[in-house]
């Protein structure tokens, strides 16, 4: 930053995404998703610093160099839908001529008409009208070049997939049909183990796709739990996760009060007791992650997580 001050914009975040599932990760625009997913895939700025472990099998995302992750990770082993598709697309080249030349590096299909045929799969499979395949992206709509993008992420069959906000710009059908997509990609173990880690604002697409959420504020992720619970009975623990929901307009249609912090100004304990109303002199203490009961199982930073009803009266 100016004057050589530094930014934390993620801190202290830990979880894994396993075999099968579905993480979808959540929370306010600036909260630190989309730069948490660059650092896996190695595609921060060059004045940012990493710290810790991301582990994909035996490999260190985090101190791979780029030869490795321009050769063996990106498209091969993490796929990537990203969060400005227009910005990934070659401008000067076709949909077309872009899926036809991914293909033939992640897949062993070659020939020029085994190829357009497989471009022209790869493109069905996200959703994309074979009517828009020779334009170039100039010339698609934000919802077309998120199908555009989806479609390539898709190409590799990678084990990991990475989807940043990978319903933007579609309507509720194709929303629903795109995240319908990569929940086939997860469940198709025909094709050996995969995963997906969706970032996302969409709470009605998480709820469609995900078996667990995780709930980022401020850099830091402040819930972890099963999805269903989540969604559905007993809810949300963390305030900040209750007030996402009740936020819905099929919900109470009630924002959340106040504004996020600025990263570089975070208050010294807990970044979301200055618009919370649980808060008391206790949120001054930074709060440390601690599983809350009962099953399932919720893995909770705050002073004071919300408890269901049941377990509220046992304890009175």
């Amino acid at each position: 930053m100016p004057g050589g001050r530094r930014i934390a914009a993620v801190t202290g975040a830990r979880f894994d995404v396993r075999s099968g599932e579905c993480l979808a990760l959540i929370g306010e625009s600036g909260c630190g998703k989309s730069v948490l997913a660059s650092a896996l895939l190695g595609l921060l700025p060059g004045n940012a610093q990493t710290a810790g472990q991301a582990l994909l099998g035996d490999l260190d995302l985090l101190t791979a160099d780029e030869r490795t992750l321009a050769r063996t990770v990106r498209g091969r082993r993490i796929g990537l839908v990203p969060q400005s598709p227009a910005a990934h697309l070659t401008p000067v080249r076709t949909v077309r001529s872009q899926l036809r030349e991914t293909v033939a590096a992640l897949t062993p299909v070659r020939g020029r008409a085994a190829l357009r045929t497989a471009a022209e799969t790869a493109a069905a499979r996200a959703a994309f009208p074979a009517g828009h395949l020779d334009h170039h992206p100039h010339q698609l709509s934000g919802g077309l070049a998120q199908r555009a993008a989806t479609a390539l992420a898709l190409v590799g069959d990678a084990p990991l997939l990475l989807a940043d906000e990978p319903t933007t710009g579609l309507d509720r059908d194709l929303v629903d049909r795109t995240v319908d997509e990569l929940r086939r990609h997860v469940d198709d173990t025909d094709a050996g183990d995969r995963a997906l880690l969706m970032i996302t604002h969409d709470l009605a697409a998480a709820e469609r796709i995900a078996d667990r959420v995780a709930v980022m504020y401020a850099g830091r992720i402040v819930e972890l739990g099963d999805a269903a619970a989540f969604f559905g009975a007993p809810g949300p623990r963390h305030p900040y996760s209750r007030g996402l929901l009740q936020a819905l307009p099929d919900r109470a249609f009630t924002p959340v009060p106040g504004l996020p912090p600025e990263l570089g100004a975070l208050p010294a304990g807990c970044a979301f007791a200055p618009r919370c109303d649980r808060s008391t002199d206790l949120c001054a203490t930074p709060p440390r992650p601690a599983t809350v009961p009962p099953p399932p199982a919720v893995t909770v930073a705050c002073h004071h997580p919300h408890v269901p009803a049941p377990e509220a009266a046992d304890r009175a």
